[in-house]
């Protein structure tokens, strides 16, 4: 089921926008949008304190390797704690 993005009753414009705006980004959530996601990146992070099970969404994700063992980098996961804490792809084979 998706929210509503229409307020039920009358609001001023700016707390009529921010519910526009959360409802909008939970309906992409839920329906896997890397849009919705501000945490997307094309890489693991370098900066920043990060904790161990963080996870970053690749927002490129492309088919890599070679024939008959290609995959796709689907994220990033924090594996130890840090400033910028050590991170490691996580990978889905193709079977391509």
């Amino acid at each position: 089921m998706k929210l509503d993005v229409t307020p039920r009753r009358k609001l001023d414009p700016a707390e009529d926008l921010w519910y526009r705006q959360i409802a909008r980004q939970v309906n992409t959530l839920s329906e896997g949008a890397i849009s919705a996601n501000y945490n997307a990146a094309t890489a693991a992070p370098t900066t920043g304190t990060w904790a161990q099970g963080d996870f970053i969404k690749n927002s490129a994700p492309a088919e890599l390797g070679s024939a008959a063992s290609k995959y796709v980098i689907h994220g990033f996961q924090c594996v130890a704690s840090g400033t910028p804490g050590t991170w490691v792809q996580c990978r889905f084979l193709t079977g391509n």
